[in-house]
């Protein structure tokens, strides 16, 4: 479908005017600070919308870092190849997005082919939605009826729906991945080439950008023919506008006519932008809902007969049924709580801090055992000097008295029966009781002065129980914040999931390197594409992490390097070995130091 001059020149005002009023709104906004929902909605309805998971790879070089005198020779601003580089930027962010929405729905399809004939049917059947569930368990009837119970038709038909994706998904991700491609090169190239033309590194730049686009479109145009795509007229060829023949080849371009050029570089931009959208988002994997819509549906109908059945319960048909079990709930969950929760908690905080109250009571105390030194050595002493018949002096010892008392006491067993009624026997027993009574409180003042030197250890031998369940509640918690299984997640399988973009860079280069050494130009473009939205991942997904080990700036510079068209094969193999053994935020779990 062509379009008139006239048409072309009414869209081109129509664009250009809405890009000037929405610049000048932006500028207005930057002086006045919005609250943060404000700003929260303006970055919501925001054109286009960027995506918040940045997946692409940098740029071989700032496009404003050429040598001044290319930039004093051909009149531009600095601002201009700045300008540009964001461009381009932006480029190739929304295109390794792009590639990896694709490759996630490319993931799905290549599993479901990997599936049998009875998944295969069943994904036809209850996978795609309840349309597509009455039309082809009316068609299986049919076919019941007319050949007897077979699946493999449903089957077949299965194999062709998702096999057809496939090749649509894998055309467009190669050739996108090839545009990829392209424009890094010729981005890498204009460092190397400014040195020998240095009257035209951007303009030559935007041309060859331009005819990047146009070769994109006859490969999008290819695929609407060869497959007989049919988009319902939501885009029309030709898909992206030319550059104007006017001074396209020629030695110097005006700020102007780069200004125009780059303007016209964002308008292909958008329009690629929203080909590849309808594009993927024709072939892209059922929904979450749609997959799953027959267990929700069973799941809504289940909850329809809950809301019946509680409400013939409820008061409103006059019954105080749920109130009751409400209120017995509640009583349980109570009783449950305080037998199970509160009284354990209570009971281990009085075992950790009673002892901590009771310091000043012990079991013995100091002054009970003097008092009964003194007693025992007063009636030592008085038996001494009676026995005895003369006065002992004070400074006798106790151990010279006990032995007097046991020698008599030895010579009163002689006749125990008359020394116990008119003897000292009795006198001496009194004694040796005191003696034992002594000794029991001296032993329990000692055990007293141990359960005080320990009641720090008793008390931290009462908490482990609940030490215990504060670390197993802390090692569920950990494991359930560790189970992110993305790439740029925490845990092993995030860690896992960074190895195996590492494996997909080297397939990545030896795929190259095949390509190179057979002369398929394509092919080794589109695996340099995929070569750099692989190490994009990669970049992104270990950042983090490289920062927090201090190995970024080393592993960042070996990601660029693996990034540089010029690099030799042999040299990049090498530094994706090293980055795989060396670093430590892409070793496996088991062999980190």
């Amino acid at each position: 479908m062509e379009t008139t001059p006239e048409e072309s020149e009414d869209k081109s005002i129509t664009i250009s005017i809405s890009q000037r009023s929405r610049s000048v709104w932006r500028r207005i906004l930057a002086f006045f600070p919005l609250p943060r929902a404000f700003s929260f909605l303006w970055k919501l309805s925001g054109f286009p919308r960027r995506r918040s998971r940045k997946i692409g790879f940098p740029l071989p070089q700032r496009l404003e870092s050429i040598n001044s005198s290319v930039l004093t020779v051909t009149c531009l601003k600095p601002a201009e190849a700045s300008r540009l580089y964001d461009v381009l930027d932006d480029i190739l962010e929304h295109c390794f997005s792009s590639l990896y929405n694709i490759w996630k729905n490319l993931q799905f399809w290549q599993s479901r082919a990997e599936g049998t004939n009875a998944q295969k049917a069943y994904f036809m059947i209850c996978e795609r939605g309840p349309r597509a569930f009455f039309n082809g368990t009316v068609q299986l009837m049919r076919q019941i009826c007319r050949d007897g119970f077979s699946l493999q038709h449903v089957a077949h038909d299965a194999s062709c729906y998702i096999a057809d994706r496939i090749t649509i998904l894998s055309y467009l991700r190669n050739h996108l991945a090839a545009f990829v491609a392209q424009v890094f090169m010729k981005t890498d190239n204009i460092g190397t080439d400014s040195g020998n033309d240095l009257q035209n590194p951007l303009p030559s730049l935007l041309v060859a950008l331009n005819g990047l686009f146009l070769d994109l479109e006859t490969s999008i145009y290819e695929l609407h023919t060869t497959l007989n795509m049919d988009f319902h007229h939501r885009f029309s060829f030709p898909l992206f506008k030319k550059l104007p023949d006017v001074n396209k080849e020629g030695s110097q371009w005006t700020s102007c006519e780069i200004g125009d050029a780059i303007n016209l570089l964002c308008q292909n931009f958008h329009k690629l932008d929203s080909v590849i959208s309808i594009i993927v988002l024709k072939h892209r994997k059922p929904k979450k809902l749609t997959r799953y819509w027959l267990k929700y549906t069973c799941g809504a109908i289940g909850l329809s007969v809950c809301s019946v059945w509680l409400l013939q319960h409820s008061k409103l048909m006059g019954s105080n049924d749920i109130e009751n079990w409400v209120r017995e709930a509640h009583n349980s969950a109570a009783k449950f709580f305080k037998d199970h929760v509160q009284q354990p908690l209570i009971s281990i905080r009085d075992e950790l801090f009673a002892t901590f109250r009771k310091r000043h009571k012990g079991i013995m105390d100091g002054q009970d055992v003097q008092l009964t030194t003194d007693s025992l050595r007063r009636m030592l002493h008085a038996f001494s000097e009676h026995t005895e018949g003369r006065k002992f002096a004070d400074a006798a010892s106790d151990e010279e008295m006990f032995a007097k008392v046991m020698f008599r006491y030895e010579k009163e067993l002689r006749h125990p029966v008359q020394n116990l009624l008119s003897g000292e026997l009795a006198r001496a027993l009194l004694i040796q009781v005191q003696k034992l009574k002594l000794d029991l409180e001296t032993a329990m003042l000692e055990l007293d002065q141990i359960l005080k030197a320990n009641e720090i250890n008793f008390a931290v031998l009462a908490a482990l129980p609940a030490f215990f369940i504060s670390l197993l509640l802390l090692m569920l918690l950990r494991a359930w914040y560790m189970q992110d299984t993305r790439a740029e997640g925490k845990g092993r399988a995030a860690r896992l999931q960074r190895r195996l973009l590492v494996v997909e860079v080297e397939k990545a280069i030896m795929q190259y390197q095949s390509s190179v050494d057979q002369g398929h130009v394509k092919n080794a473009e589109s695996s340099f594409g995929l070569l750099l939205y692989s190490l994009g991942r990669l970049y992104h997904a270990s950042e983090k992490h490289a920062k927090a080990t201090g190995e970024w700036l080393a592993l960042r510079q070996d990601l660029l390097e693996l990034g540089k068209p010029s690099l030799p094969t042999r040299d990049k193999l090498v530094i994706a070995s090293r980055i795989e053994r060396i670093y430590d935020c892409l070793l496996p779990s088991s062999t980190r130091l």
